[in-house]
């Protein structure tokens, strides 16, 4: 009897670099665009701040969604979802946390006496970041869940080999 081959779908590594490229050309432009903004040092302080909490924020609202998503995938004992383990305040934690890194980032950067043109820039350079943030997230998160997939299959592929069976009983 034979079996056909499991296939899961892994990023190529073109998209992987394209991803890598893109964050790394999203944390550059913030961080020349933060290292000469203009105005005071607690205005810049504040903007650093925000975009750095921005983006942890975005990271752990992609985690949290994709747990949540992956929660909802697996069957419960009672035939419902197992769910997450999560609780109703700490999705207030996540959610609020990036609304809140995002509006204080986006009133801080409106407020400031800068140039429009700087401001676009500040402004394009912070979402262009968020958006790399969840892609980089996502790519990793597969490439964690393709490696496990992988690393279960070759664990059942060796523990039904017979030769496993035969080695493991020559050994004793």
């Amino acid at each position: 009897m034979s079996t056909l081959p499991i296939l899961f779908q892994r990023d190529t590594r073109a998209w992987q670099f394209q991803v890598w490229i893109s964050f790394g050309i999203a944390v550059f432009l913030c961080a020349v665009g933060l290292a000469w903004l203009p105005g005071a040092q607690l205005e810049q302080a504040f903007m650093v701040m925000g975009y750095v909490f921005c983006l942890s924020a975005a990271f752990v609202l992609a985690k949290f969604v994709r747990d949540n998503e992956g929660s909802k995938r697996r069957p419960g004992s009672n035939g419902g979802s197992t769910g997450s383990g999560d609780t109703p305040l700490w999705k207030l934690v996540v959610w609020g946390g990036f609304a809140v890194a995002m509006g204080l980032t986006g009133w801080g950067l409106l407020g400031m006496e800068i140039n429009v043109t700087y401001k676009a820039f500040m402004g394009v350079s912070w979402l262009y970041l968020i958006t790399t943030a969840f892609t980089l997230a996502k790519m990793l998160r597969d490439r964690h869940e393709a490696d496990l997939i992988e690393a279960r299959l070759q664990g059942r592929r060796e523990a039904s080999s017979p030769q496993s069976a035969t080695s493991g009983n020559n050994a004793s």
